[in-house]
């Protein structure tokens, strides 16, 4: 009764090879312990020790060897064989776990995709495919199983992406005594019959050129907005805050090379007025009387404009003291003669000449 007591692991990989394994630190304590099988039945069966240990801090754990029929008988025996710590005998049928599924594919129809593989050459009735999919935006695997070897399901958004994976699995208690399936196929991912390499990828290349083109026709509207908005509200700014002129720039030198100084200034420039005085002369080629007239029209003028030209003929004949008296720079708050004219200034007024 001792001897079946102890708790094994057995896997018949599709058939073609057994893995048995044991707790040996908690059944053999500090003891290396060596494993037989046979195949067959009768009296005279042939016990064959392991070749291939599968090791648990170098103590035998295990053993992987190659399965050579139906009916399995094993044995566990100390370090050197001689006495018999466990045994067993067992179906290795009913162990099986299948391979995964060979030449997937997947037909797409509409909403409705089919998933088949290639048929085991044995036991096929045994087996069932079983089918999970799931897309970007669920949490949890959606599975469908059916015979061996074909599975559809129908309900497909053709806008989403889609990962697939597809398996194998052994009947329970008919053909399996423990539930075994195969391992996953790939991972496959798909959108609409079509394959991806992964759900990332699920934006077309015409749909990312698509994308590009209406950013980059926005940014340019947007630009031209912006330049539109910037013209009009230049033209606003200048109609409801036009600009105030600085006198420095009339008269550059006056403040650049004088520091403000009228009179230094006006010492400097004499041929300007002169200038000035010799546009209002008349040419030449004006005839005696036509000069006869203008006198007679503008001799109502005449005082006034002795007034305007003496104070142009004493900067002209250099009358020092005319000019200075007429140029100087008056004090806030007080009345400043200009040929025979008194103007009341104060700080915030200039003369412009």
């Amino acid at each position: 009764g001792e001897k079946n007591a102890i708790n094994t692991t057995i896997i018949n990989f599709n058939n073609e090879k057994m893995q048995i394994t044991w707790a040996t630190r908690e059944l053999f304590h500090n003891e290396n312990v060596s494993f037989f099988y046979t195949f067959g039945e009768g009296k005279h069966k042939v016990w064959k020790p392991c070749t291939t240990y599968l090791l648990d801090q170098d103590y035998n754990s295990g053993c992987l060897f190659k399965t050579e029929g139906p009916t399995l008988a094993i044995s566990i025996r100390n370090s050197n064989g001689s006495e018999e710590l466990f045994s067993k005998k067992l179906k290795a049928d009913f162990y099986i776990k299948p391979s995964p599924p060979e030449n997937v594919t997947f037909f797409w129809e509409e909403d409705t995709v089919t998933v088949s593989c290639n048929k085991p050459e044995r036991n096929a009735w045994c087996l069932r495919l079983e089918l999970q999919y799931k897309s970007k935006f669920d949490k949890e695997w959606q599975s469908r199983i059916s015979k061996c070897c074909s599975v559809g399901e129908q309900g497909f958004d053709p806008r989403k992406c889609y990962s697939f994976r597809v398996r194998l699995r052994r009947l329970v208690p008919y053909c399996n005594v423990v539930k075994y399936s195969s391992d996953w196929e790939a991972e496959t991912f798909w959108m609409n019959g079509t394959l991806l390499d992964s759900c990332d990828d699920d934006v077309t290349p015409q749909s990312k050129r698509v994308i590009v083109l209406s950013c980059s026709l926005a940014v340019l509207l947007m630009m031209l907005i912006l330049l539109i908005l910037l013209c009009k509200w230049q033209r606003v700014q200048m109609s409801v805050l036009p600009a105030i002129p600085d006198p420095k720039y009339p008269f550059a030198d006056l403040f650049n090379d004088h520091n403000g100084n009228l009179q230094e200034w006006l010492d400097k420039n004499d041929h300007v007025v002169l200038q000035t005085k010799l546009e209002y002369e008349e040419p030449e080629s004006i005839t005696e009387a036509e000069s006869q007239q203008e006198d007679e029209k503008n001799s109502d003028k005449q005082g006034p404009l002795e007034k305007i030209f003496t104070f142009s003929e004493a900067t002209e004949n250099n009358d020092g003291k005319a000019a200075e008296i007429a140029c100087l720079i008056p004090a806030s708050n007080t009345a400043a003669p200009i040929s025979g004219f008194h103007i009341l200034m104060n700080d915030d007024m200039y003369v412009m000449l």
